[in-house]
Formats: structure tokens, C-alpha cells, sequence
């Protein structure tokens, strides 16, 4: 695999300054004949949009300093897997500024316009009260959920790290959540050595992430399973962190119904808290970095289960109001899969150049507009 997954020897070539770039020969041709392919696909992801000629061949003997961190990493899921919508992972923080060429276009394209000009604004939740309950009859809003992504400072992002690391991480986080009082108080399961019954339960309460997603495979994410992964919820179910799944950390609050205002309140109490214990990766122009360049900013995702049946019909009307609000519709199960029941998950889009507050508000907004046309039909 690329450069900081890559245990081959590595050939020094020289590029045309007569420079010596340290890039496998192996990993040159892997990027070469995956993006021909690319090149030739009906692909409709953002990579193949972006990643012209001239961007390719300018990074492709580039490594980040301090993971050695090469453009095959990046891209590799989006090579292996045309029907991506994105298509690139940055594998270590580094990489959002050594390969800029292609993550810029790629995040103004997806964050709706936030440009390699704009900075993020720094962190703002805002005020606390304004959310309220968006279905209080409890006919449409099945249940609520906020999460955010978390790096932790002084770690590369998952291809890069090694089976210490991963370990040394479950260690730090499952202690600092033991911390935690109230009702974020609960219990820290370590994926190793977790019983299938257990495992299963977990899953079943959409808790637990699963191995084997083949983006997140591709893009080498999966490596070590299950070394350093685990899990936290609070007593009640309503408050949860995933350790080392796709980000170091996914920090949820949830819980059935509509009551937005109460899941976002939970969330913002955990982030602060664990904030006080844990440095998380930050970057000036990009607000938090995580694996994935469509989580970055806030990170913040706010969606809803609801079932809109009218709506459901009429899928196009249901895409047009959510573009309007910037939202998201998609399966039941998230990403790349039905919605069953008619019940779709709906969430913000943006996660860019607003604050943290305005990005749940334009989930409140639009989902109060659903339901008020819903109802209107």
C-alpha cells in the first residue's frame, strides 16, 4: 500500500531537477494505472471531478513529513471504488496541506463554496436553549442524533498508526470517560475480546460499528482490527463514543423522539468536558481535521430518523426542500444504503464556515419545513 502503510523497501528516483523522491516505484505505478482507470470510469466522485492531469502529476511523488504519507494514500479508496461520492481520506494532518491541491477544490466542492481563502470560525455552540422539540407528537420524528469527530493531537490518522498507538489511545480515551459524571456516567467495551452476543446487541442498538466497510478498507483503515477500538455509552443509551473507527474519536448523543434540544445540550456538556482532558487536532483555516475531508469544521452531523410517507413518493420534492437547507437524505442505515420503512435519515450537509450552532440550526430549520409540507400534502 502507499507511503506510511508501506513496509517496501524504498527506490530513489530522481525527478527532472535531478531532486531524489522517495516514492516506491510500486506505489508510482499502483497511482498510474489506478488513475487511467479513473480516467476511463463513469465515476461521478468528487475525486475523478477534480484530480485533473497537471494536480496529478504534480503529487504524485509527494509525501507528508513526519508519516511519509504518499498521494496513494489519499486516494486509493477513490481508485478502488468508482461508485464513491468523494473518493479521498487524508491519512495524517499533514496531508491537508502537503497534497492542498486536490483536498481545496474537493472540500470548497462538498462544503458548498468554503474556498482555500476562507477560515473556519472558531468554535461556537452557541446558545443552548434555542433547540426545542421538532415532533412533539411523535409522528414523524422516530429518534435524534448529533455526533462530532475528534483527532487527537500528536497522532497520525488510522492508515498511519501502528498497533502501540491504536492501544495507547483506547488506554487514554476508556480512562478518560470513566471520568465522566451525571448522566454521561457509563461503560468503556473494548472491541478485543468483546463476546458475539454482546457484539451483536450493540450493533442491533446502532451502536456499534462494524469492520469491513470497503471505502474505509481501501483507504487502509481497517488495519490491527480489533486492536484499539471500543466503545462507551452512557447508562441510558443516550450518549456514546466510538474509539478508533473511522476518527480517533465520534463523540454521539441521541435518543428517541424529536427533542433536538436536549441531544444537542447532552453532546456539548460531553465535548467540553472530554475537551478539558484530551488535545484534539485543530487547524486555523480547517477548524478540526479528521480522516475524512467532508467532517471537518465543526464536524458537527445533526440528523433525524423521520418518516415523511408523502414525501417518500415524491422523492425528488423531498431532495429539492432538503438542498434548500443543505441537508442530506439517506438510508435508514446511513451511507450507501435504502431507506427502509420510509423512514430516511436526514442530516446537515455543511460542516464548514459556520459555527457549530448554525450548522444544527439548518438541520432544525429544514426538518420543521419537512414536517410542515409533510402535513400540508
Amino acid at each position: 500500500m502507499g507511503g506510511c502503510a508501506s513496509k517496501e523497501s524504498k527506490k530513489e528516483k530522481q525527478d527532472d531537477t535531478g531532486k531524489a523522491i522517495m516514492v516506491d516505484a510500486a506505489v508510482l505505478e499502483k497511482l498510474e494505472s489506478g488513475f487511467a482507470k479513473l480516467k476511463e470510469s463513469n465515476s461521478k466522485s468528487l475525486l475523478k471531478k477534480h484530480l485533473t492531469q497537471d494536480i496529478f502529476d504534480n503529487l504524485k511523488t509527494k509525501k507528508t513529513p513526519s508519516f511519509g504519507s504518499t498521494l496513494l494514500d489519499v486516494i486509493q479508496s477513490g481508485l478502488e471504488n468508482h461508485d464513491s461520492g468523494v473518493g479521498i481520506y487524508a491519512p495524517d494532518a499533514e496531508a491537508y496541506t502537503v497534497f492542498a491541491d486536490l483536498f481545496d477544490p474537493i472540500i470548497e466542492d462538498y462544503h458548498g463554496g468554503f474556498k482555500k481563502t476562507d477560515k473556519h470560525p472558531p468554535k461556537n455552540w452557541g446558545d443552548v436553549s434555542v433547540f426545542g422539540d421538532l415532533d412533539p407528537t411523535g409522528e414523524y420524528v422516530v429518534s435524534t442524533r448529533v455526533r462530532c469527530g475528534r483527532s487527537m493531537e500528536g497522532y497520525p490518522f488510522n492508515p498511519c498508526l501502528t498497533e502501540e498507538q491504536y492501544k495507547e489511545m483506547e488506554q487514554k480515551v476508556s480512562s478518560t470517560l470513566s471520568g465522566l459524571e451525571g448522566e454521561l456516567k457509563g461503560t468503556f467495551y473494548p472491541l478485543t475480546g468483546m463476546s458475539k452476543e454482546v457484539q451483536q446487541k450493540l450493533i442491533d442498538d446502532h451502536f456499534l460499528f462494524k469492520e469491513g466497510d470497503r471505502f474505509l478498507q481501501a483507504a487502509n483503515a481497517c488495519r490491527f482490527w480489533p486492536s484499539g477500538r471500543g466503545i462507551y455509552h452512557n447508562d441510558a443509551k443516550t450518549f456514546l463514543v466510538w474509539c478508533n473507527e473511522e476518527d480517533h474519536l465520534r463523540i454521539i448523543s441521541m435518543q428517541m423522539g424529536g427533542d433536538l434540544g436536549t441531544v444537542y445540550r447532552r453532546l456539548v456538556t460531553a465535548v467540553n468536558d472530554i475537551e478539558k482532558r484530551i488535545p484534539f487536532s485543530h487547524n486555523d483555516r480547517l477548524g478540526f481535521l479528521t480522516f475524512c475531508p467532508t467532517n471537518l469544521g465543526t464536524t458537527v452531523r445533526a440528523s433525524v430518523h423521520i418518516k415523511v410517507p408523502k414525501l417518500a413518493a415524491n422523492k425528488t420534492k423531498l431532495e429539492e426542500l432538503a438542498s434548500k437547507y443543505n441537508l442530506q437524505v439517506r438510508g435508514t442505515r446511513g451511507e450507501h444504503t435504502e431507506a427502509e420503512g420510509g423512514v430516511y435519515d436526514i442530516s446537515n450537509k455543511r460542516r464548514m464556515g459556520l459555527t457549530e450552532f448554525d450548522a444544527v440550526k439548518e438541520m432544525y430549520d429544514g426538518i420543521q419545513e419537512i414536517i410542515k409540507i409533510e402535513k400540508e400534502l
